[in-house]
């Protein structure tokens, strides 16, 4: 068994420290704040006792059976708000009508998955009925940010040769801007329906649910002839976890608890580039 320990900034006396404790003799450092510690004899009382003190210093951890390999993956798909970005951009769409706490709030259950997520979605849309469609473009100008590390991680899976997939509970409209801004391959997204400058309250065509995401990353690698075990997910939210279930490495990043205890990896502390050092 192999454990790969990330931090940010100066972690390397933390990165040491946590080493320590799992009595490995072959330390390799993938970077300034990574370090692979290989060949531990794992067991349940060890587990344990990494987690809470790798908790305590702020380091990710990941374990693995063997290494990864960029090469062994095609396909990086990612979800968009919260995950790829920042933001929930529907609550922030909201912000301009003064309902961000209420619509903030559907958010949250649905992402924790207590609810519907088609069901919350056109909720949270009607809330939006009438609101000037100028305000989404000051969401994205404004208000919408790139998590850390995405920029790093895209270009270093763009150089190697694996295809982008950005497949969202959101909007289209954010989807299609980052897809040029980000060279990304394709994207699927909710289209919200707009009539006179204003929106409607309404979603046009089917909503991008956990379904649709699950059944979106399997035709992108139908298309491209892979399996989707061939493909990185990352997620944040309930609803990406039915396409995460079927890839190769699942990332739940900065998730809730429901996605972290599912996942293959669970960043809460490193940026998005840290899948990178988990495939060197």
């Amino acid at each position: 068994m192999n454990l790969v320990l990330q931090g940010v900034g100066d972690c390397k006396p933390r990165l040491e420290r946590i080493a320590a404790l799992t009595a490995s003799a072959n330390l390799t450092w993938l970077s300034d704040t990574a370090l692979r510690c290989e060949g531990i004899t794992f067991s349940t009382a060890l587990c344990q006792t990494i987690e809470v003190a790798a908790q305590a210093a702020q380091l990710d951890t990941t374990y693995s059976i063997g290494t990864h390999k960029m090469g062994d993956y095609k396909l990086v798909a990612m979800d968009m708000d919260s995950t790829l970005i920042t933001i929930e951009c529907i609550d922030e769409i909201a912000d301009m009508q003064g309902l961000k706490q209420q619509v903030s709030e559907i958010t949250e259950a649905a992402m924790r998955g207590e609810l519907d997520f088609a069901e919350s979605l056109k909720r949270r849309v009607a809330l939006l009925e009438g609101l000037d469609a100028s305000a989404l473009e000051r969401v994205y100008n404004e208000r919408l940010q790139l998590s850390p590390g995405a920029e790093i991680m895209l270009k270093a899976v763009q150089a190697a040769g694996l295809k982008t997939l950005l497949v969202s509970g959101g909007f289209t409209f954010f989807t299609e801007r980052l897809k040029q801004r980000l060279g990304l391959d394709y994207t699927n997204a909710n289209e919200l329906e707009i009539i006179d400058g204003k929106l409607t309250g309404k979603v046009l065509g089917g909503i991008v649910d956990a379904e649709e995401k699950k059944r979106t990353l399997e035709r992108v690698c139908a298309k491209l002839g892979i399996s989707p075990s061939q493909a990185i997910v990352m997620g944040d939210g309930a609803n990406d976890l039915k396409m995460m279930s079927i890839s190769g490495m699942s990332v739940a990043f900065r998730a809730k608890p429901v996605v972290r205890e599912q996942a293959n990896v669970a960043l809460n502390f490193v940026g998005l580039d840290g899948i990178l050092p988990l495939l060197t």
